[in-house]
Formats: C-alpha cells, sequence, structure tokens
C-alpha cells in the first residue's frame, strides 16, 4: 500500500483536531485576565486622588493598566484596563461607562460588568483603599 493519499479516517481525523482546536482557541472570548494583580512597582502606592475621578467617570492609568472610577459621589473603585475581549487598553470612562475603542466593549463604572459586547466577561476589580485624597489598590 504505496498509497500517499489520505483515508477517508485520516482526513475526518484531521479536521476534528482541527476543530477541537478551533474552538479551545476562542472559548475565552479573545483572552483577558483572569484576576487583576496590582503591580509591584505601584503596591502600597498613591495611583490616583480622588479629585482627579469624575463622578459616573474614572481616570485611566495608562502605564499600570488599571482604570479608576467613581460610580456614586465618594464611592471609588479600580478594574484593570485590559478589556477582556482581545486584551486592548479601555480608552474612555465616560457617563458610567468604560469604552474600549477597539471592537467597541462596554463595562460598567460600578463593577465592571460587560454592558456591550462583543467582550463576554468582566473588567476584574482590584480592592480600593482611600486615605485622604489619595487611592490605592491591592
Amino acid at each position: 500500500m504505496d498509497n500517499l493519499e489520505p483515508g477517508r479516517r485520516g482526513v475526518l481525523a484531521g479536521a476534528g483536531v482541527l476543530g477541537v482546536l478551533a474552538v479551545g482557541g476562542c472559548a475565552t472570548g479573545g483572552g483577558g485576565p483572569e484576576k487583576a494583580t496590582v503591580p509591584d512597582a505601584i503596591k502600597g502606592k498613591v495611583i490616583a486622588k480622588t479629585s482627579e475621578i469624575p463622578v459616573g467617570g474614572g481616570k485611566i492609568i495608562s502605564e499600570h493598566k488599571i482604570v479608576v472610577t467613581q460610580p456614586k459621589k465618594g464611592e471609588f473603585k479600580a478594574f484593570t484596563a485590559v478589556c477582556t475581549h482581545q486584551h486592548c487598553t479601555v480608552g474612555e470612562v465616560q457617563k458610567g461607562v468604560i469604552e474600549c475603542p477597539c471592537h467597541g466593549s462596554e463595562f460598567s463604572v460600578a463593577d465592571g460588568a460587560v454592558k456591550q459586547g462583543p467582550a463576554e466577561r468582566p473588567l476584574p476589580a482590584f480592592k480600593v483603599t482611600v486615605k485622604g485624597d489619595g487611592i490605592t489598590v491591592s
């Protein structure tokens, strides 16, 4: 049997393997962090001042990929600024929404929940501590 052409079973098995790989690659919705991890460079350090965070909006701290929000006056939240769809850094925070410029995903400033896809998972949150006018995350 010197026939080098694949048999029916070989073609079906190969197609099955490729199908599993394709589905596995898409299953995460493009990926994204499962857990927010504070960069060592900012542990215990003030990353923003409360006066810099507008009510209903927020501030993106690009160099550390963190977004700090103020959903209600005096209530501060922080999330990873990395979109859970395809790892883009979010680009704007306004009117209660954290917006990703890459594909239009939107997240709630209150809890990081997806308000509009294509992202399917919320932005992972950090624990926020406010001392005086300083905001730290852990």
